[in-house]
């Protein structure tokens, strides 16, 4: 056992070779490289696989003997100074290892067949190795500058990776944005880390807690600096996982490839944050101002997260925003001091989330298939529906990702949130009503996310090519001006009126189109729908349904159904010998012990099958609430009548879709906090910028300027008045030199 602790300083360093080889062959073979550039994943899984069976046999060791090991070495020392560099494997560390290789290698497979065709498949390989070699660095880190520089490497693949597609304006914003964010969360670690040293003389984890505890108990330090280092170090947190007001980030961060939302926006780098929090917790549970901060951000995010995913249209971006809400989850966990409930829920979540984005991916992976459609709208969920029947495998795996988020019995994410849940009670009864009402709203969207995309019929959206609306509506055929009557036994035409008043119609089979359009008799109640517009169709395109991805990413996504499934049964409780035990708490039976808490405890099922009803079925009225106003609406549509229900609409139905309509515009549009930011941050910096730099110009460079001028006349003056004689120079400069000295005589004595 020793043995394998004593060689654990390798987990982050087997994945390294990859991005090394991947760069020196492109430098110095580029051809052959590139020829061969299928390959590179096999190594990059074959090593990460290795990395994983060793953070799996360091997690059993873990369970069977409770320990912590930590390895060190040291770097560098100047006389009182010594920086050490080493491993440190405790339970926090091996969760952390089998989380991020077990996620890496499925999305690493899936990333072989989903990034096949992109010029830059070499490159994001060689971006993604590194990242799990950074990532890898960082939860095995053994002091604070160690995860310092693996934060900023994990930070760097972020950059790098967001921009992968960097001739995209828009993806090319996002990393920049990204980027500038998480430097106000890195730039407050920083001096965190530093105001701690000062502090404690240590940046070692174990020497750093026992001497700040013992610090803070014997009232030794000031105790306004050390909440000030202990803020500065959580504001690092806050930015990596996307919490409030530090979240504008991530949904922009979508505009990378879809494996690096599942895995570095969903299950691993965003979850550094929460990782932090956890390492450091035996400090901050010191300072309650802290903790209440803390939970208090927790809380905040969980509510504004959930709030933001209601009424996007991208499908990613919805995901995000419901990872930055359940984020919110562990961040409140932890704040209250579950330790326990808030790494569950990382876990279980993480496998959930990475599920959902990996479905996600192939859903837009089919729907780019489909003549037309660009990257923003494959991404659309208003253009979709009636997916159930062209991916039925990507669309069962989805809904067991969507169950399991929404906290149904028995998936994974039901365990671990319902544990947050209870104990949000004990803390405050507000936070538990908003973390229940939250519940509620992650079921809401993620159902409107699932019925979009799968349910109702297939959505084909047409706009003109020039942009512009019309006022009328043809038809499509296939035989010319001249219409046969088997045209209707052909196809099975509906109209859809869509929230931004444009078409959607719904074939039942593909179909070539014609390129004169002409008008379709339809049925006389279809005809009274309003805002009818215009849409050419050219016979050069051929229109194809969605269809199923490729093994390799269906690969992944089977294998990850397995642990919504079954990895809630780490945090069930199971009877020993008079106490009621799990998996869960016996790993982590060292680090609870160092946090003061006692993992013994007897479990109350009564306690938890009251609970959990009343969670479960907050879950099950948004999912509700979400099949009555997202389910398939075509088959009534001919019976609606827009003109009939304004008539008959009350004050208070009114009243009610002001209410709707600003709940919408405050999710649609973010809670303009991103506004909020363009304006007082953003425009407010480039007009001080501006001002700045008409400083610059005119006053400081207008007086050195101004001087060099002034002398150059001055010079050009006087060479023309002493006619070259010596004695009239030395007159001129004893005139100077009393003219001086008159100037300072008169200075010192009447100032």
């Amino acid at each position: 056992m020793e043995h394998t602790y004593q060689y654990s300083w390798i987990i982050p360093f087997v994945p390294l070779p990859v991005p090394m080889l991947i760069g020196v062959g492109l430098l110095l073979f580029p051809t052959a490289t590139k020829n061969l550039r299928r390959m590179w994943a096999f190594p990059s899984i074959l090593l990460l696989s290795i990395v994983m069976i060793f953070s799996v046999d360091l997690a059993i060791h873990q369970i069977h003997s409770s320990c912590i090991y930590q390895y060190v070495w040291s770097w560098t020392i100047n006389n009182d100074f010594s920086l050490e560099f080493g491993h440190f494997i405790d339970p926090l560390t091996s969760i952390m290892s089998v989380l991020i290789t077990t996620v890496g290698i499925l999305v690493l497979i899936y990333s072989d067949n989903y990034m096949s065709h992109d010029q830059g498949y070499l490159r994001f390989f060689a971006y993604m190795t590194f990242f799990n070699t950074s990532m890898l660095g960082l939860v095995t880190s053994s002091n604070l500058i160690q995860i310092y520089i693996f934060w900023e490497l994990v930070g760097m693949c972020s950059y790098l990776l967001i921009g992968f597609w960097s001739t995209r304006p828009i993806a090319a914003s996002a990393c920049q944005k990204a980027f500038v964010t998480n430097r106000v969360g890195d730039f407050g670690l920083l001096l965190g880390i530093l105001g701690l040293y000062w502090i404690t003389g240590s940046f070692e984890f174990r020497d750093l807690f026992e001497i700040f505890n013992n610090l803070i108990y014997n009232n030794e330090v000031n105790l306004l600096f050390v909440t000030l280092c202990a803020f500065l170090l959580f504001a690092g947190a806050v930015a990596k996982s996307a919490q409030f007001p530090l979240h504008v980030w991530l949904p922009d961060a979508m505009e990378g490839p879809t494996p690096i939302s599942a895995l570095i926006h969903a299950a691993t780098m965003v979850a550094a944050g929460i990782f932090l929090v956890a390492r450091l917790l035996p400090l901050f549970i010191v300072i309650p101002y802290i903790m209440n901060l803390i939970s208090l951000i927790g809380i905040i995010t969980v509510l504004l997260g959930a709030t933001l995913a209601l009424a996007q249209k991208d499908i990613k971006r919805s995901l995000a925003y419901s990872t930055m809400s359940q984020l919110g989850y562990m961040m409140l966990a932890l704040g209250m001091g579950s330790y326990r409930a808030a790494l569950f829920h990382l876990i279980t979540h993480a496998y959930s989330k990475a599920l959902l984005f990996l479905g996600s991916g192939s859903i837009i992976h089919s729907m780019e298939a489909i003549v037309g459609y660009s990257p923003d709208k494959s991404q659309n969920m208003v253009l979709m529906g009636g997916l159930r029947k062209h991916v039925p495998i990507t669309k069962t795996a989805f809904l067991l990702g969507t169950l399991s988020l929404c906290g149904i019995p028995p998936l994974a994410c039901f365990w671990s949130k319902d544990e947050i849940l209870n104990d949000s009670w004990l803390y405050s009864p507000i936070f538990a009503i908003i973390a229940c009402f939250t519940a509620g709203l992650t079921a809401f969207y993620m159902f409107r996310i699932y019925l979009l995309t799968f349910e109702g019929h297939f959505n084909i959206r047409f706009q003109n090519y020039s942009g512009k609306k019309s006022n009328s509506f043809y038809s499509i055929s296939i035989w010319g001006k001249e219409e046969p009557k088997s045209i209707k036994t052909e196809f099975s035409l509906f109209a859809l009126l869509t929230t931004n008043n444009e078409l959607t119609m719904n074939n039942e089979r593909p179909s070539f189109f014609s390129k004169n359009p002409f008008r379709i008799d339809i049925d006389s109640k279809v005809t009274k729908m309003p805002f009818i517009t215009i849409f050419p169709f050219d016979t050069t395109k051929t229109f194809f349904y969605p269809h199923e991805s490729d093994s390799t990413m269906l690969f992944s996504m089977l294998v990850l159904v397995l642990f919504p499934l079954f990895v809630g049964t780490i945090g069930i409780p199971f009877h020993q010998e008079g106490v009621d035990l799990d998996l869960l708490s016996i790993l982590l039976t060292p680090s609870i012990n160092l946090l003061h808490e006692n993992s013994n405890h007897f479990f109350d099922w009564y306690e938890f099958l009251t609970n959990s009803t009343f969670s479960v079925s907050i879950a099950y009225f948004g999912i509700v609430l979400a099949s009555f106003l997202y389910k398939p609406f075509y088959s009534s549509f001919q019976n609606w009548n827009i003109l009939n229900l304004v008539a008959k609409r009350s004050a208070n139905e009114i009243l009610w879709d002001k209410i709707i309509n600003f709940i919408y515009d405050w999710s649609y549009n973010r809670a303009y906090i991103d506004t909020f930011y363009a304006i007082s941050l953003t425009e407010k910096l480039r007009e001080l910028a501006q001002l700045t730099h008409l400083l610059d110009r005119r006053v400081i460079d207008g007086i050195t300027n101004g001087v060099g001028i002034a002398s150059f006349f001055v010079g050009e003056s006087i060479k023309y008045v002493g006619g070259s004689r010596i004695s009239f120079y030395l007159l001129l400069y004893l005139f100077y030199v009393l003219i001086f000295f008159f100037i300072c005589y008169f200075f010192f004595n009447y100032f």
